[in-house]
């Protein structure tokens, strides 16, 4: 697609998928001119600027659907800021010669570190236990019931790219074992592998699921997942709220089919359902596996480093697999 500017003051046209981190909004009105959800909030205005959007700027929770896409004409990069990206529809990108860029690695030890950090506070109830002293339950009561221990434990992975990796290191450090399941066994891990989520379920105390989200792992954590987890077992969940079936989690916990949960995304953010919050033993964060200001500004940068390497004839620096 030929490289020609699209306004009269030589700034080029970004369309914001959905409403963006500052610290990536600001630098793209700064360089771009930035159409911040205008399919949104204004149609007739958005049918007129269509012609000439080259680039969407997106979050790891924009909605991309192939309808969107093919009203931009001019499309030539999608770049979101965030490793995920099962909401951008990659197919229809490629069909108009659009690449699709995301942030990979730059996010890892900020959510591998909340993994460790959601399964210490599932096993010892640190969230409760907070609740107890604020509300003077420990002095009116005396001490809670006693928590479980997470050293030494059977950690299992669903998922073992880069943020499993890097869970599985923080693990060992627990003196936990490791095994995983993911598409293939992995050769070069000293890990066990296990065909399927289930059979790792059945071998694991704290289930943590990492794998990418989309159409091809719905609902992967179901209820015979679950049920292999068992009485004492604990789910941990940072990868996409659509990995888990929600009711089937819902009612395991309900019913004490597993031991507890420890969530930070959900089906539908950032609507959590009400039984789902009214559980005891479950820790519910609001989607903060990368919230760390350093890293949220290293994920700005890189989004922002496709988008100019793109317009500037030079190589990408992190498509994402389909684009390579």
């Amino acid at each position: 697609m030929a490289q020609q500017e699209t306004r009269a003051n030589g700034r080029i046209a970004v369309l914001a998928a959905s409403k963006l981190s500052p610290l990536y909004a600001a630098p793209l009105a700064e360089r771009y001119e930035l159409l911040d959800r205008l399919h949104e909030t204004d149609p007739a205005a958005f049918a007129a600027a269509a012609p000439r959007i080259r680039a969407v700027a997106a979050s790891g929770e924009s909605k991309l659907p192939g309808a969107l896409v093919a009203s931009l004409p001019a499309l030539e990069i999608v770049a979101v800021m965030g490793v995920g990206y099962d909401g951008i529809d990659v197919a229809a990108c490629k069909s108009r010669g659009a690449k699709v860029t995301h942030t990979p690695d730059v996010l890892n030890d900020d959510v591998a570190d909340l993994a460790i950090g959601l399964m210490l506070s599932a096993a010892r109830q640190l969230p409760a236990a907070d609740r107890y002293v604020r509300s003077g339950d420990w002095a009116a009561k005396g001490a809670m019931p006693l928590a479980r221990r997470m050293s030494g434990a059977r950690c299992g992975i669903v998922g073992m790219g880069r943020i499993g990796k890097a869970i599985a290191q923080r693990a060992l450090a627990f003196g936990m074992s490791v095994a995983y399941t993911a598409r293939s066994a992995k050769a070069e891990l000293p890990y066990e592998f296990h065909a399927t989520p289930a059979a790792l379920a059945a071998a694991s105390d704290f289930l943590v699921v990492i794998t990418p989200g989309g159409a091809g792992t719905r609902h992967l954590i179901d209820a015979a997942v679950l049920r292999a987890l068992g009485k004492k077992g604990i789910l941990v969940n940072v990868a996409r709220g659509s990995v888990v079936d929600e009711p089937a989690l819902i009612e395991a916990l309900e019913q004490g089919v597993i031991g507890g949960a420890a969530l930070d995304v959900f089906a539908d953010e950032p609507n959590v359902p009400e039984r789902l919050r009214a559980l005891p033993h479950v820790v519910l964060v609001p989607h903060i596996g990368s919230a760390t200001t350093s890293t949220r500004q290293a994920m700005a940068d890189l989004a922002l480093a496709n988008l100019e390497a793109h317009f500037a004839g030079r190589p990408l620096k992190t498509p994402v697999p389909e684009c390579r």
